[in-house]
């Protein structure tokens, strides 16, 4: 017989007081295509690769583990293509979702300089619980944890993002259909339903130097039922290849970060979240790390990407 721990405890309350169930990222500038379809590097030749794992609320029992992968490329001046994947694994595979998408991005050049994409996602959640030997008192009598779940939904997302080489904005919303994971069945009132979350990013690049950028960037995230998550942060750029910076999250979280780029094609980064709600006192934070690479099928590549995908 297992316990149910303390991080399941918490997402329930989440899926049935607030409906926040989308995963969380510190360095989300690094993650945009699993969050926006319409997110664009303009890069002929070039496949964009990215994965991104995040390990939360460290030493909390049945904390949650997010796992994401990326990959798009230019088909020509006006269409981007890309695939995305998010693992998310609560509980220690107490509840376990999955999303496939393919993503699709129709770009409108606006000047010589900017350009606007419109995107769409498209494709499955998968979504696993098993509820099956825990022991909880206030709970051991409720029959809506006898039964384990194993179910695949179909979704739509859309998204634009706007960019030139100094500025990007994005506002896109990943999931449009509000698939029901455990509803009310046989009198059994069950909890939580997929709900629209609505992500806003935006950055901007300061050349102060030669040698060094800095670059101040927001995520805002909207959901219904819920309070808004804003992500304020701010990172430097050291000669195009070390980057540094922190952030802050509303009520919750202030993070540091840094990544370096080992080659011209990869870069890699990491960054800690110190909890400031009240997992604090059960936390010992939480742990980000991604990879991102770029191959060159082409050989056009030279020097340092200065797309919003960096900077």
């Amino acid at each position: 017989m297992k316990r149910i721990p303390i991080a399941l405890l918490f997402f329930l309350s989440i899926f049935g007081a607030n409906s926040q169930q989308d995963p969380q990222y510190t360095q989300y500038m690094y993650n945009m295509s699993t969050i926006n379809p319409a997110y664009t590097t303009n890069e002929k030749g070039m496949i964009n690769f990215g994965t991104l794992y995040r390990s939360q609320w460290k030493n909390v029992e049945g904390a949650p583990k997010t796992l994401t992968f990326f990959s798009h490329a230019t088909l020509s001046n006006k269409i981007e293509t890309g695939l995305s994947f998010i693992s998310d694994n609560i509980g220690d595979g107490v509840l376990k979702e999955n999303n496939i998408y393919a993503d699709f991005a129709y770009i409108l050049k606006l000047t010589t300089k900017s350009n606007l994409a419109l995107g769409l996602k498209g494709g499955i959640t998968t979504f696993e619980t098993n509820f099956q030997d825990f022991v909880l008192p206030e709970f051991q009598n409720d029959i809506a944890f006898n039964e384990n779940l194993n179910s695949i939904f179909p979704n739509v997302g859309i998204g634009a993002f706007y960019n030139r080489a100094d500025f990007y904005a994005g506002i896109s919303a990943p999931n449009l259909l509000t698939s029901k994971h455990l509803d009310n069945q046989n009198g059994i009132n069950r909890i939580g339903s997929e709900e629209i979350h609505l992500f806003f990013t935006s950055g901007y690049v300061y050349t102060l130097n030669p040698t060094l950028k800095i670059k101040p960037s927001i995520m805002a995230k909207m959901v219904k039922g819920s309070p808004i998550s804003l992500d304020v942060s701010l990172n430097a750029l050291f000669n195009n290849k070390f980057e540094g910076g922190l952030s802050y999250r509303l009520e919750d979280a202030v993070s540091a970060m840094f990544n370096i780029s080992v080659i011209p094609n990869i870069r890699i980064g990491y960054a800690y979240d110190y909890t400031l709600s009240n997992l604090g006192q059960f936390s010992a934070g939480s742990h980000e790390i991604f990879a991102l690479f770029n191959l060159d099928l082409l050989g056009l590549k030279k020097g340092y990407d200065k797309s919003p995908r960096f900077y």
